[in-house]
């Protein structure tokens, strides 16, 4: 039972925690002045309007993946740079601020909840606080990736209006790059859950991703550990 309310929690988690992130480019795509997300039903809190299947598999599969992108029309921005430049970070800004917000969450659950409500409910509260922090936190850093369909790419796209060679490389294969890492990383967990321990050193994305949030975790747990 602990199980499934440890699945429950994680999705959970992933639904809020992409849809945010997918809200947040739809809304600073429309506050610079392109109305496509609004008008393709995207400015939105509604998960159902955001998931992609892929990415989600991707996400229970080895913890990260994507949602649906956004569409937009940066020919609408007020200033095109800057309105392709808010767009772009604008998704692993909330995940940061979410992150943020969601530990002191965790922190009260693990404090006052848990010793008091020591159940299912409140190892539900448990699993979804922390995966609310977690998740927010490993978004964040995997989508900074620079490989299509990631937020990486598309503030290199903003930042890069020659579209070079780079560029072009970026756009026609990062996609295959990102899953061909995605399926690495989850042979190399594979090998770990079946007792093979030295596999994960060969695990490129989860060390990424480990070495990453770790760093970028820090200053959230610090500032609030001086509360608790």
């Amino acid at each position: 039972m602990d199980t499934v309310v440890r699945y429950l929690a994680s999705f959970l988690a992933v639904a809020v925690v992409l849809t945010l992130h997918e809200f947040a480019h739809a809304f600073a795509a429309y506050k610079c002045g392109d109305p496509t997300p609004k008008w393709n039903g995207r400015l939105s809190v509604n998960p159902l309007r955001h998931f992609d299947i892929t990415g989600l598999i991707c996400f229970a599969l080895v913890g990260f993946g994507w949602a649906k992108p956004v569409p937009i029309n940066p020919y609408n921005f007020k200033k095109y740079r800057s309105g392709m430049a808010w767009t772009s970070v604008a998704g692993v800004l909330m995940n940061y601020l979410s992150a943020f917000l969601f530990y002191p969450l965790f922190m009260l659950v693990v404090r006052f909840v848990l010793p008091e409500w020591n159940n299912y409910f409140g190892v539900l509260l448990y699993y979804l606080t922390y995966f609310l922090f977690a998740y927010s936190l490993s978004f964040c850093v995997f989508n900074l990736l620079p490989l299509y369909p990631l937020d990486g790419f598309r503030l290199v796209e903003a930042l890069d209006k020659r579209h070079g060679k780079v560029y072009m490389f970026l756009r026609r294969y990062g996609y295959y790059i990102l899953l061909a890492l995605i399926f690495e990383s989850f042979l190399c967990q594979l090998f770990v859950s079946f007792g093979i321990g030295q596999m994960h050193m060969f695990d490129i994305l989860g060390y990424f991703m480990t070495f990453a949030t770790g760093y970028l975790g820090w200053p959230v747990s610090a500032l609030w550990g001086l509360v608790f």
